[in-house]
């Protein structure tokens, strides 16, 4: 490995304005703020989950929901990470997380492939509201995180009862996925075609 994989990226509008540092091989550490706290207390574990660093400010148009912020954080830690893989020789491209939360539990998979997919399975698990904003957001957190890396993502809910629960063992499952996933291992892109598209 040589070089540090880390990116910086920005993201301004009328809805959002986010600042993000990322550091691939990092010691999990975290500072975000986004103005929804279910949103940044997820990123912390996904990112301890992960050994990665992270360095993030948003501020969204909360007053209307949390939408725009989580949907646009998605887009951005997205593209932070496939700036700071770069050619992504050598990475070992897929990796899977399932990580229990008391009750319990979900199972990520992610596939660094170039190919940008989300499948999400399970969610009717998950309760209408979670920290005072409607489930959907996460599905879009997601996706919206699978469009930007150029990545499949697979989040299957296989059972729990508390919310929280179960989105916490995806996000720490999505942290274990990525952490598997980014790893080096020689020089050569792990594709049979030759490339990652």
């Amino acid at each position: 490995m040589t070089g540090t994989r880390s990116a910086c990226r920005t993201r301004s509008s009328a809805e959002t304005d986010i600042r993000l540092a990322l550091t691939v091989d990092g010691q999990g550490s975290a500072s975000i703020t986004t103005g929804f706290g279910l949103l940044d207390h997820m990123l912390t574990l996904t990112t301890f989950w992960a050994d990665m660093d992270v360095s993030l400010e948003c501020r969204g148009d909360m007053q209307v929901d949390a939408h725009h912020t989580v949907e646009d954080v998605g887009l951005t830690l997205g593209a932070a990470l496939l700036e700071a893989l770069g050619d992504r020789k050598g990475i070992a491209r897929v990796g899977h997380g399932r990580v229990p939360m008391d009750e319990a539990l979900a199972v990520v998979t992610v596939d660094l492939s170039g190919r940008p997919w989300l499948v999400w399975r399970g969610d009717e698990l998950l309760p209408p509201l979670l920290g005072g904003e409607e489930k959907d957001v996460w599905r879009e957190f997601y996706k919206a995180l699978a469009s930007a890396a150029r990545c499949n993502v697979h989040v299957e809910f296989l059972y729990g009862k508390n919310g929280h629960h179960l989105l916490e063992s995806a996000a720490k499952g999505l942290g274990l996925a990525l952490a598997q996933a980014v790893q080096q291992r020689g020089t050569r892109i792990r594709s049979t075609k030759g490339g990652l598209d």
